[in-house]
């Protein structure tokens, strides 16, 4: 992982594969912006219906109609210091950057896990319904 600058390392682009193109393309574009200040990596794109499953019966996601499903979600880890951080103010100040750039620079409605008012999940990114 390359965690020196803020570009999507190797890994995070595999895990990009089988998502929205333009998905993909916001988030290449924000992880290559002079201006993103928040380093991260993809934890994971597309997901399996067994995958999904998994996750319901552990209770960190509570559907199984999740857009990861079809590629139109994501999750990402911020990367802090050279190290994976869970802490909530970082996935706040990368839900913020990330909808507001993608907004401003891509013309691309995301939503963001962290911006939820119930279930608040800091990793995840989807695009928007209208997308």
């Amino acid at each position: 992982m390359n965690t020196g600058d803020r570009k999507l390392d190797a890994r995070s682009w595999r895990r990009l594969q089988g998502v929205n193109p333009k998905l993909r393309k916001v988030l290449w574009d924000f992880a290559h912006h002079p201006d993103t200040s928040v380093k991260f990596i993809v934890i994971e794109g597309i997901r399996s219906p067994e995958r999904q499953r998994e996750l319901v019966q552990a209770g960190a996601s509570r559907t199984m109609n999740s857009k990861h499903l079809t590629g139109r979600a994501v999750d990402l880890a911020v990367i802090l210091g050279g190290e994976l951080r869970w802490d909530w103010p970082l996935y706040r100040k990368l839900a913020d950057n990330l909808v507001g750039f993608a907004k401003s620079h891509c013309g691309v409605h995301i939503v963001a896990g962290a911006n939820w008012p119930k279930f608040r999940d800091g990793p995840h990114f989807e695009l928007g319904p209208k997308e």
